[in-house]
């Protein structure tokens, strides 16, 4: 079973994040030039490669196996934070039950979900 109450309703009542993955839930905190999203997959999913600006990750629960260009597949669990620096080439199997806080050295990466 999957815990839906990993983040608190103050978390929750954040806008949403428009995310184009199916089973996945994400919310905004905006700052003038970073973002933070809170994100929680009720569905395993396939992140296809991709790439943008720095990325830090704190998985709060569950796990994902991250590919970077040029390494090996990376496991991470909760409390395992990884950084991703901007322009690397990424993508990942995030498994169900997978929370995270992410911080984007980016003001736009995610838009609001309409």
């Amino acid at each position: 079973m999957i815990d839906k109450d990993v983040f608190p309703e103050f978390i929750r009542s954040l806008p949403q994040i428009d995310l184009p993955l199916p089973g996945v839930t994400g919310w905004l905190m905006q700052g003038q030039d970073k973002q933070v999203v809170f994100v929680e997959f009720l569905e395993t999913v396939e992140v296809p490669d991709h790439s943008h600006e720095d990325q830090w990750e704190l998985p709060v629960s569950g796990e994902v196996e991250l590919r970077r260009e040029g390494g090996p597949a990376e496991f991470h669990a909760a409390g395992q934070p990884f950084f991703i620096p901007a322009g690397q080439v990424h993508g990942a199997t995030v498994h169900a039950g997978y929370r995270a806080i992410i911080a984007f050295d980016a003001p736009g990466r995610y838009q609001v979900k309409k």
